[in-house]
Formats: C-alpha cells, structure tokens, sequence
C-alpha cells in the first residue's frame, strides 16, 4: 500500500496590503486545464472567482481517474481552488439571462468552450461588451477563435504534437514524446493570465475593456524557444537530445554507485572546475579532444563514458558534497514521492493541508509566485457542483428565495437542483 504523506495543516497568512486584485469579479466558464488554471491564479490574488459549471457532471475534470479524495478528483482540486462554484444549464433561457447579468457586473469573463459555443447562447464578446464596455473577455482555444483552423477541436497533445514541440521531446533513438504534465495547458493558462491582467492594465489607460485571446497551439510552438529559432536562421530540423540539449556532454543524467544525479555543467568556466576539482582528471582539459566546447561537442561520446565510468566509481553523497563545494549545479533525480518530501519543499512551507466540505481535508500546494506586499489570500478548497449557487445569485445579483425557486423550477440549475 503507498504512504499518503501527512500534511501540516495550513497557517493563515499575514495580512498587508491586502491583495493584489482585491475586488475584481471574473466570471469563469472554464473547464479541463488552461482556463481552471488561470483563473485559479487570478483567485489566489486576491480576484472573486465565480465558476460557472454544467449541472449535468460539471467540469470534466472532476471525473478524472488519477485520484481522489471527498467525491473531488486530484485534477479537479489542483485546478479550482479559490472559486466560488455555481451550475447553470445554459441550454434554458432564463440560465443564459442570470449569465448575462452576471457578465454585466464582470471585470473578466474567461471562456474556453469550442469556437461558436458563447455566440450561440448570445455571451460572446460582441453581444455582451455593448452592455459592459470596461469588460476584459479572454478566450482560450486550440487554434484561436478566428480563420480557418477555429472550429477545430485540440488537446494539449494534439498540439504538442502539430506544433513540432514534441519532436524535440525523448532520446534520439526513440520517438518523439509527450511531456508528462500537460505543460502547453499549464503554459496556455500563464499566457491568459497574463494576456487578461495585460488587458487590465491597458484599461486603465484607454478606458475600455478588449477581447483577448490565447490559443494552444500558438504557445506551443512559442515553447519551441531557441530551438524554433535556431531552425529559422539554419534551416536545420532540430532533433532530439534526451536529457541533454544539444547532446552536451556535460549535461544530464549520471549514475554514482548508488543512485542518479542531474549535472548541468554548461560552460567552460564550470567544466573546468568539474573535470580538476571534483573528477580528479585534469587529463580531460589538457587533452586535445576535449579542450575546447567545440573539440567536446565532436568528441561527446567519448567524453561522456569517461565521465560516467569516474562517477560510477563512488557514492552518490559524495559526488553531491563535491560538486557543492565546487560550485557545480547538481540535483538529485527524484520521483515526485522523494521531491514532495525533499528539504527544498518542506522547509520552504509548499505543501499543506486545508478544510473541505466532504472529505474533512484536502492537500494544497501553494502558488509559486510570493509577493511582498500583497500575498497570495489564505486558500479555500475548489467548490463542489454547484456549491455557492445560491450564494452567488442572492449576494452578486440580489435575487430572493422564491425568484431562485422559479428559477429552479424552470430547470436553470438543472434537474437535480434543490
């Protein structure tokens, strides 16, 4: 059986400033991955998040199968905290109204639904900015919203593999590979965040909100970096390199006598002091084929065995005390188990623990951004269907008991619905 890992309950935080977007209304049509993940950035500083979900199963994430704890999956939870949750069937009219008076009251609505889907129920951009000009509407798509290619369905994959992304992903003697964690969703829902806090700013200035919108696809082959670049002024396919860029020599994994390490000795400043102060073998620097980055790049294979066969040679915490004292960037190569556990994330306070309505507790793993002065706010578990529903329609829009009574009675929350 595994170890769950015992989680510190989490501290409130100190309070300064405030947050960063303290009284900024997002209303979130968002599901799966890019959308949840950026407005649970925006919640965690500080903006009220109101999450709008299908009462038919809601989000798709909520089903899925990694994990799960208090009837919420692991995917789920690590994408919505901070949100307040309502369900609306958007196919009734009366649900698309109660939408639209929400959207009026918005600084941000964040959608992600295929091309076509908001126009259809009247709440794309064009039909609600006339009513809500200062309004910042951000959509997330696989292939953008406008041309040809905007009907088109795509996942994370799907355009990590179009984009050319994936085929520098995996060893050169393999295929190409998709990264584990969908990191073109988790890259799309930066882009947003950025694009919509962007967007805020610039209202500021010219008085008026804007469409934004960030696409897949497009982050994807932007995450193809340098070697995108490199491509366009040679005109050379890259290919791929394992766990060393390029094939260097002096970059990636190694094995000590007892377990991995991860070097990443990328100059010749830091070579030296490898091959003299921690390998003992000075004969790799006065050697002709090794002398030089370029004579190490043509000769990388032989290299590459000498050093391997030297780190073979004694235990891992040996190589790790000697690299240190020298300077070298090193790690360990660890499972996720093992870097949970790891002194850089628990002395460092990333992990913790905090209330949920069905499971008692549930883990959290802070946001990675720290601000001095406005903090990220103390972090609140992500919503259960249709949690605040209720909640949101008295507080946000005033109604009373028996309108919000009508309203279920014409099926707006669904059929299951109080």
């Amino acid at each position: 059986m595994p170890v769950i890992p015992q989680l510190p309950e989490r501290q409130p935080g100190a309070r300064k400033q405030g947050t960063a977007l303290d009284g900024l209304l997002v209303v979130d049509f968002t599901r799966v991955v890019a959308g949840p993940a950026c407005t649970q950035t925006l919640g965690d500083f500080g903006a009220e998040i109101i999450k709008i979900e299908n009462p038919d199963g809601g989000d798709d994430t909520r089903a899925y199968e990694h994990a799960e704890i208090g009837g919420e999956s692991a995917a789920y939870l690590s994408l919505n905290r901070n949100k307040r949750g309502m369900v609306l069937d958007l196919a009734v009219p009366e649900a698309r109204d109660v939408a639209r008076e929400l959207i009026q009251k918005a600084d941000v609505v964040v959608e992600n639904f295929s091309s076509g889907v908001m126009k259809k129920f009247g709440l794309d951009y064009e039909s609600v900015a006339p009513s809500n000009p200062r309004l910042v509407y951000c959509s997330i798509s696989a292939y953008g919203r406008s041309g040809p290619f905007a009907s088109r369905p795509g996942f994370d994959p799907i355009t990590q593999a179009e984009s050319g992304f994936m085929s520098l992903n995996g060893f050169p003697d393999g295929p190409p590979v998709r990264t584990g964690p969908p990191i073109v969703d988790m890259a799309t829902g930066m882009s947003a965040c950025n694009a919509i806090l962007l967007a805020l700013l610039a209202r500021d200035r010219i008085g008026r909100g804007q469409h934004v919108e960030v696409a897949l696809f497009d982050v994807a082959m932007g995450m193809t970096g340098f070697y995108g670049m490199a491509y366009l002024i040679n005109g050379q396919n890259p290919g791929r390199f394992g766990n060393s860029p390029s094939g260097s020599p002096t970059v990636g994994v190694y094995e000590a006598s007892d377990g991995p390490l991860y070097m990443a000795c990328a100059n010749d400043r830091l070579y030296r002091r490898l091959v003299v102060e921690v390998l003992n073998r000075p004969d790799l620097i006065t050697d002709p084929q090794f002398a030089t980055r370029k004579a190490r790049s043509e000769n990388k294979e032989k290299l590459r065995a000498a050093i391997a066969e030297v780190f073979a040679g004694d235990r891992l915490e040996n190589w790790m005390a000697k690299m240190k004292l020298a300077n070298i960037p090193v790690g360990y190569l660890r499972t996720v188990e093992e870097g949970f556990g790891a002194p850089e994330a628990t002395e460092r306070g990333r992990l913790n623990r905090i209330p949920h309505p069905t499971a008692g507790w549930v883990p959290n793993i802070e946001p990675p951004v720290t601000m001095g002065q406005t903090p990220a706010i103390d972090p609140i578990a992500a919503p259960l269907l249709g949690e605040h529903t209720k909640d949101v329609l008295k507080q946000a829009l005033g109604y009373d008991d028996s309108r919000i009574a009508e309203l279920a009675g014409k099926g707006v929350f669904g059929k299951q619905a109080d």
